[in-house]
């Protein structure tokens, strides 16, 4: 299968379904505002449309598909799963048995014999609210330190967690989190150079947290993404979250790390935070854990658990369906390699991303672990970064790449594509994306020489409309001549 369009977007049928979508849902939908379709079916790596257009999935439910629409074994799983139960609430069963020990086989040795699991509701956010609730009753403090740019959900909880302001409008949302420099080197939170720069921003949250007049209680956790998502795919600074690791046990603070997108594989190892040489106090993870499914836990060391019963319930936390199919997922990926296909394959799409920053100037980054990656765009002429990824993201889609954008006014185009991406996907990804830039530069350069030749021809015209004025200015001012009488 290849991408392949064959309508304008959107096309009628999805028109039609659009327009009905937009007269019963909410004013809060937003993916179908970004990209006009309507949904059909998903095959593999394809996503195809109500209109019949084939498009190659960079989105791939915001992280959740990591081995691709309708894997064969995985809906084999959840079929079987069907008719044995479907609903648990946490009840042990065979299932969540199995899931259970898949997930602390996805730990590193050194953390499985001190992990213990609590299944959260369906969502990452409910896994972030269980996380901070957990630190909270261990600790008997109420304070959170967060970092700029980190997502942490969208419920009023997590968005008191959440670096962007523009979430937070909500009357009564509890400000709950101080907030501190993320690693963003490429634009640096404390203005310094890649050269000067010591990690200084970790060094001001040492200062900040044992300065006793530094205005900061000690936490009862901080928080982060290892690599921060909807930030704009920044991964951190291994000397940053080394010395964060430090400094939190020396504190004695939890450490949660928000692996609700980077975790199930998705940046070459099981969780983000092998590849830094950590162990974190609590790993949130959601997304790609069901095989599609919805669900949501919390691993984390067992001195943390001071919980009583029912100190942190759901009704759906007992997803039977998600459990099945999420044990399934880990022993295919560890079958087929997939992890490695992440870095293989995950390097080969970054080599290309950065040959095409080599040709255009208005890319000034390209970042990310294994097959999670962004581009940030800089501004080109009248247009913004955002505007420009728009652009991209549009052209794109026309030939049938489908990713969102990301980062501080949607300057990152980011990329989420399933785990068993190929080389030749990986390429045709590439392939689109050359095409939809280069397209987009056209067009910016297009309309700044139609900008310079109109500024020309106002200024033209204005020393032609100067010359006159002139003229008749000096016609006032001669003597008029005697017509002889």
């Amino acid at each position: 299968m290849s991408a392949r369009v064959i309508t304008e977007i959107p096309g009628e049928a999805s028109r039609r379904l659009l327009a009905e979508q937009a007269a019963v849902e909410s004013s809060a939908r937003a993916y179908p505002l970004l990209t006009p379709i309507a949904v059909s079916r998903g095959d593999g790596s394809y996503l195809t449309d109500a209109d019949g257009n084939v498009f190659l999935d960079f989105l791939t439910g915001a992280g959740v598909l990591v081995l691709g629409h309708n894997h064969p074994e995985l809906l084999g799983a959840a079929q079987a799963q069907l008719a044995v139960s479907t609903h648990g609430l946490d009840f042990p069963t065979e299932a969540k048995q199995d899931f259970s020990r898949e997930l602390l086989r996805m730990l590193p040795e050194s953390m499985r014999r001190r992990t213990k699991i609590h299944f959260c509701g369906p969502t990452g956010a409910d896994g972030i609210e269980a996380a901070v609730k957990l630190c909270k009753t261990y600790t008997g403090r109420s304070g959170v330190v967060s970092f700029h740019g980190g997502f942490h959900g969208s419920t009023q909880s997590t968005l008191a967690l959440t670096g962007l302001r523009a979430s937070k409008a909500l009357p009564g949302d509890p400000s709950i989190s101080s907030f501190f420099p993320y690693s963003y080197c490429h634009k640096c939170p404390l203005g310094l150079s890649a050269d000067s720069c010591s990690v200084n921003c970790i060094q001001y949250l040492e200062n900040m947290l044992n300065d006793p007049n530094g205005g900061t209680p000690r936490p009862a956790a901080v928080i982060l993404e290892l690599v921060q998502g909807e930030g704009g795919v920044i991964p951190v600074r291994p000397e940053f979250i080394r010395q964060l690791r430090e400094l939190t046990y020396e504190l004695d603070v939890p450490l949660v790390v928000d692996e609700v997108q980077t975790g199930c594989g998705r940046t070459g190892t099981w969780y983000a935070f092998e590849q830094y040489g950590i162990e974190p106090d609590v790993v949130v993870s959601s997304k790609g854990l069901g095989g599609g499914h919805p669900v949501s836990v919390i691993l984390f060391n067992e001195r943390l658990d001071d919980w009583k019963p029912a100190a942190h319930t759901g009704t759906f936390r007992g997803n039977q369906l998600a459990f099945a199919a999420g044990a399934t997922q880990i022993r295919v990926m560890e079958r087929d390699g997939i992890l490695d296909n992440v870095r293989r394959v995950g390097a080969h799409l970054r080599n290309g991303l950065r040959r095409l920053q080599d040709l255009h100037d208005f890319i000034g980054d390209v970042r990310g672990l294994g097959l999670m990656l962004g581009v940030e765009f800089t501004p080109l002429g009248a247009w913004s970064a955002g505007e420009l990824v728009d652009r991209v993201r549009t052209a794109a889609l026309r030939r049938g790449l489908i990713f969102e954008p990301a980062g501080r006014g949607g300057c990152v185009a980011r990329f989420l594509p399933p785990l068993n991406l190929t080389w030749e996907e990986a390429d045709e990804a590439l392939s689109i994306l050359a095409a939809a830039m280069s397209e987009v530069a056209e067009s910016a350069m297009s309309e700044v020489a139609e900008s310079v030749m109109s500024e020309v021809a106002e200024s033209a015209e204005s020393e032609v409309a100067e010359s006159v004025r002139s003229e008749v200015a000096e016609s006032a001012a001669s003597p008029r001549g005697h017509d002889g009488h």
